[in-house]
């Protein structure tokens, strides 16, 4: 089985800038800087089969590119019990365009709808028990911003869970960078890498 999901990369000034905050708060499980990513539709697990149903519903999503940056941050839990600490990121009305196109597409493929309203955001640190000092991390970064950034692609992630936290494979970006008649060649080709390891 695949454990997909679909996100935003980030460019590596953004990554720079998050991995720069992270510190200082008791308790929290940091991300890396490989993990730093803004989904737009979480997965979950998939045969191969449906993985290259999705592969196909993905590449039809056609956007035009937009502009967003750092806004902000934010928990989800509260103070006494945090859950996660994230960077937030907007203006949230593109992004949550692309989202929907990306939630249809799975839908109309099968996929159970997402129940979740969509929150743009980065995750930047989990939390399994007791924490210190959010309120003073979320109070330093209350004005968190970055400088602009184009969103021309979005990418198909598989998860692998490991002792030492999820790692994140790219397995395609869509749309393709080589607009031409071998780009769905060139996606199941991605896809087919994944065999054997399931």
């Amino acid at each position: 089985m695949l454990r997909l999901f679909v996100a935003l990369q980030l460019p590596p000034e953004v990554r720079a800038r998050l991995t720069g905050l992270m510190g200082g708060v008791n308790g929290a499980r940091w991300q890396t800087d490989q993990q730093l990513h803004m989904t737009l539709r979480f997965i979950g697990e998939v045969d191969e089969a449906r993985a290259e149903d999705i592969d196909s519903a993905l590449r039809a999503v056609s956007f035009a590119p937009f502009q967003v940056s750092l806004q902000g941050a934010g928990l989800f839990g509260d103070i006494r019990k945090p859950r996660m600490l994230w960077a937030g990121v907007g203006p949230e009305a593109p992004l949550a365009h692309l989202a929907q196109k990306i939630e249809t597409a799975m839908v109309r493929i099968g996929l159970p709808a997402e129940q979740r309203k969509f929150t743009p955001h980065v995750t930047l640190a989990r939390f399994k028990g007791p924490s210190g000092r959010v309120d003073r991390f979320l109070a330093a970064n209350d004005q968190l911003w970055s400088a602009p950034w184009t969103v021309e692609r979005f990418t198909l992630f598989r998860s692998h869970l490991a002792h030492s936290g999820a790692i994140y494979e790219p397995l395609a970006t869509y749309p393709d960078e080589d607009d031409d008649q071998d780009s769905g060649e060139e996606h199941v080709a991605l896809l087919n890498r994944t065999r054997g390891m399931v």
